[in-house]
């Protein structure tokens, strides 16, 4: 039986239509199945401490589990390449940090590109770093120091938990806006960095709060200041960088991402549920406990971070002839 022309175009349309109908009715059941949240990080450290917090919060939000999976190597950038392999339907998300668009600007023969490929779906935490010193340095703020590193150019020994990683990019921006030249040595993670600190054979180190907190406090490192911007609320006594170099600004974030083509639908799901969870005064006092304060935010305001971040790092690893070996 021969259909009708008009009658013949309506089905053609209607079948046409239907792959993307059946994709909104899978956003709209999203999650249906177990989602797994990728860390580009062994278990224990900063980034999968905020991923299992937030896959905690998920699971018991949206219904369905949230599954911590750790694929560490090469700055989080394989835990990356799994993303971006995945299908691009939020059940194979990220939890990227400030880490991750340093590697993709310092490893340069990677699979993908990080801007292209991945959409931050929502903040999550910011922590600053800390500036701290070996007692034997006379500086006890960071003019002092500035002036004492001016006065001895390329004696000073900054420490750092190895190249292209994020406490060496916080000491080499210190370097070109306060105009000082330290001698730079990188260690295989931050136990052995923080031995020759410690022992005074390095003098200067940028590292997260968590690792320095028991030194400072016993008196064994001095803090002179925090990376961020401004002072954290975290640590409110404490000077931030920014105070005395204008512009300075070394956050470490960290938040969830997907892959690009995810559905918007469920990139907004959850952002909702994450900025949920940000709002909670019990979930915000977990964050504190291991020195974050919420990043609360659209995608779109991460993604602006996310992008402004990945320029300002990769032009300064241009500006410092930073590269992989």
């Amino acid at each position: 039986m021969r259909l009708p022309r008009r009658l013949f175009l309506q089905v053609v349309a209607g079948a046409a239509a239907l792959p993307a109908m059946s994709g909104i009715a899978s956003a709209l059941d999203y999650p249906a199945r177990p989602v797994r949240l990728i860390v580009g990080f062994p278990p224990g450290g900063p980034t999968d401490i905020f991923a299992r917090l937030i896959a905690d919060w998920l699971s018991k939000r949206l219904g369905q589990p949230f599954l911590v999976e750790n694929r560490p190597g090469a700055g989080s950038t394989i835990g990356i390449e799994a993303v971006i392999s995945a299908p691009a339907d939020g059940y194979t998300l990220f939890l990227i940090s400030t880490s991750a668009v340093i590697s993709a600007s310092y490893y340069r023969k990677l699979s993908f590109d990080l801007v292209r490929d991945i959409a931050p779906v929502c903040g999550v935490s910011l922590e600053p770093m800390v500036m701290v010193v070996h007692p034997s340095v006379a500086a006890k703020t960071v003019p002092d120091f500035i002036a004492e590193a001016k006065a001895n150019p390329g004696k000073l020994v900054m420490a750092s938990v190895g190249n292209g990683t994020t406490p060496q990019m916080a000491g080499e921006l210190f370097k070109l806006m306060a105009d000082v030249d330290l001698l730079h040595v990188p260690y295989q993670g931050a136990a052995p960095a923080l031995t020759d600190l410690l022992g005074g054979r390095a003098q200067v180190m940028f590292e997260a709060m968590p690792t320095l907190v028991g030194y400072i406090n016993s008196g064994k490192l001095r803090a002179l200041a925090v990376t961020t911007a401004a002072r954290s609320p975290v640590f409110p006594d404490m000077p931030s960088i920014g105070e005395f170099v204008p512009g300075y600004d070394a956050s470490v974030w960290f938040g969830v991402a997907a892959r690009r083509q995810t559905p918007p639908d469920i990139v907004d799901l959850l952002n909702k549920a994450i900025n949920a969870a940000l709002v909670d005064p019990a979930f915000s006092n977990r964050l504190a406990d291991v020195g974050g304060t919420p990043l609360k935010g659209s995608a779109a305001d991460f993604n602006k971070l996310f992008v402004g971040d990945s320029e300002k790092w990769s032009k300064l690893m241009q500006t410092a002839d930073i590269k992989s070996e």
